[in-house]
């Protein structure tokens, strides 16, 4: 079975499709709230400019996704999967933002569930990196049994290195709730 970082996923909540060129006015317009970003490492990504550079990164990384509400159908936010590592047998999530208005709802938590339960069918660990400051995810990331294995500088597409918190799960200690 072959590993295709952008396979489009579905759960009850949401769905997970390749990111397009062509949304990136309807991410802008979730993205564009500072409140998203107050405990990021880049806490201007709500500047247009700003987003464009972050944006065309996903783009590039062809590991992106938009995240779309089902009940809607509009963008609420956007994921990525990225570095896999097909010796290591592993791959990182992250870049993941949401709507503020999704918070507290358990679209994190389904998101990344749906996420892990599909990748574990090719690799056994899957890695996080979550900003230094960024207390928020890093609850987030803990609840759902991702632990602190290390501390790394992280190079943001166009932007500056910043320090980042390193999370590891692995599929023997997924525990889907």
């Amino acid at each position: 079975m072959s590993f295709n970082i952008q396979s489009i996923l579905e759960n009850d909540k949401v769905f997970l499709y390749p990111l397009e060129e062509n949304d990136f006015d309807a991410l802008y317009a979730v993205a564009s709230d500072p409140k998203i970003w107050e405990q990021h490492p880049n806490k201007d990504r709500w500047k247009k400019e700003v987003f464009r550079t972050f944006f065309d990164g996903a783009i590039q990384s062809k590991g992106a996704f938009k995240i779309v509400d089902k009940a809607t159908g509009n963008i609420i936010g956007s994921t990525r999967i990225y570095d896999y590592n097909e010796q290591e047998k592993s791959v990182f999530i992250g870049y993941t933002f949401y709507a503020a208005s999704c918070w507290g709802k358990g679209i994190n938590k389904s998101v990344k569930a749906m996420m892990l339960d599909y990748i574990f069918q090719f690799v056994p660990e899957v890695y996080f990196h979550i900003g230094a400051t960024n207390i928020r995810s890093q609850i987030a990331i803990g609840r759902i049994g991702a632990e602190k294995i290390s501390e790394q500088e992280v190079t943001y597409f166009g932007e500056s290195t910043k320090l980042n918190f390193v999370y590891k799960i692995s599929k023997e200690n997924w525990k889907r709730d």
